[in-house]
């Protein structure tokens, strides 16, 4: 199974917008650009929403019929490891490895020693054509690669021989993600992760570093664009190398797991996948959740009044709603909107503060992220929420397929 040259990380917390996310795509196949679409949920979305891994294949079958989708599709298990992929095994074909928590947790010494001994012969890599923030690796800097990131490709090792034996290692698209990690890794840190990876028999065909900057819920990147562009450059020459170093997968490619609408990055990232002629994987799926929110606001009536009753409660709830995303949102209390006011807003007033639009100065970036980790709310009301998606399907499809294809495939994949 080799995943194609782009892919686009889709679905959603309910599984009621598959057919409007294939519709933007579909879009930008008349354009030109085939990206084929991977429907993630992790566990943790499916503990809180309470749905299975199959709900995400049935729904991820059933928008591909509907739209008569023709290219390959994906459904990821989305964040996972060895305690909890079992119930992944039968309904995905796609794999993320997430052995973030491993990340300086020690091999053992004998274990560091002979994979400094192994490499040692490719710190010529260095420097690298291209790569200007890493000229020169020692064995000293390969020892702390070792210290800090071994045990986790071990682990990721062992994640990828689980589901091989029961799939067969010919039938799933692996990705390996340390974009959760603390601190980003250097170029030398990527090429000798893709090695010890190799090293581990892992066919990875995509890998989910992590990038300087923030990556935060549902609004944009934070940090210097600048660095970023020349951080993202540089892992593509790093992994084309690794790639013909290591007898990696050659369509091995890098996966930006935004938070979803890192859009100052987007024109970077073009520039960056059409100078190497590279492919990418983009992991933005989790606002569409928030799109559904912006279509029963405009909807107006009960839709409305649904979308203020899960912010208000959202509010009240805070604490609890934010713990399991402490790391990747940065709220200011402060700044969100008083219940009282939401209560009062129009369609309009409700829509405006929640779409991503920077220039709107009604747009508040705190009550976005908010609502974004609000979505236990809504699972929570049950059919009632799910009605009201079923009720509003037109306007919040059109906002849907909108944001999809205008805010994300455009600038990435057609640049424009």
């Amino acid at each position: 199974m080799i995943l194609e040259q782009y892919s686009i990380g889709i679905g959603d917390r309910f599984g009621h917008q598959g057919a409007a996310q294939l519709c933007a795509l579909q879009q930008a196949e008349r354009q030109g650009v085939t990206i084929v679409p991977v429907w993630n949920k992790s566990f943790r979305e499916h503990s809180i929403v309470g749905t299975s891994p199959t709900d995400t294949r049935l729904a991820a079958d059933n928008a591909v019929k509907e739209r008569g989708w023709k290219n390959s599709y994906y459904v990821d298990a989305d964040h996972i490891g060895l305690k909890n992929v079992d119930c992944f095994i039968d309904s995905s074909n796609f794999f993320t490895l997430d052995v973030a928590d491993y990340i300086g947790k020690a091999a053992g010494e004998k274990e560091i020693d002979a994979f400094v001994g192994s490499m040692s012969k490719y710190l010529s890599a260095f420097p690298m054509p291209g790569v200007r923030t890493t000229t020169r690796v020692t064995e000293e800097d390969l020892l702390a690669i070792g210290r800090k990131y071994l045990y986790a490709i071990q682990e990721a090792g062992r994640i990828y021989r689980h589901i091989a034996a029961q799939k067969g290692v010919d039938h799933f698209v692996t990705e390996v993600s340390t974009d959760e990690a603390n601190e980003p890794q250097s170029p030398a840190q990527l090429f000798f992760i893709l090695a010890a990876l190799a090293h581990e028999g892992v066919k990875v065909q995509t890998i989910a570093p992590k990038f300087t900057g923030r990556f935060l819920k549902g609004i944009d990147y934070v940090g210097s664009v600048e660095t970023f562009s020349a951080e993202f450059e540089e892992d593509l020459l790093v992994i084309a190398h690794a790639v013909k170093t290591f007898d990696l997968p050659k369509n091995l490619k890098l996966s930006v797991h935004s938070g979803s609408d890192k859009f100052s990055l987007y024109p970077v990232i073009h520039r960056a996948i059409k100078k190497h002629n590279a492919g990418l994987h983009l992991k933005t799926a989790g606002t569409t959740w928030l799109e559904e929110l912006i279509g029963l606001a405009m909807a107006g009536g009960t839709g409305l009044d649904t979308a203020k009753e899960v912010y208000v409660k959202s509010y009240g709830r805070i604490d609890e709603l934010c713990k399991p995303y402490e790391t990747v949102i940065d709220i200011d209390r402060a700044k969100l909107p008083d219940p009282q006011t939401v209560m009062a807003w129009t369609s309009d007033e409700y829509a405006n503060a929640l779409r991503h639009n920077q220039k709107d100065p009604r747009y508040n970036l705190h009550f976005r992220q908010l609502l974004h980790v609000g979505y236990k709310v809504a699972a929570e009301m049950g059919d009632k929420y799910l009605q009201m998606l079923k009720d509003s399907r037109e306007i919040i499809g059109k906002n849907v397929t909108e944001n999809l294809f205008d805010r994300h495939i455009r600038p990435i994949f057609l640049g424009t």
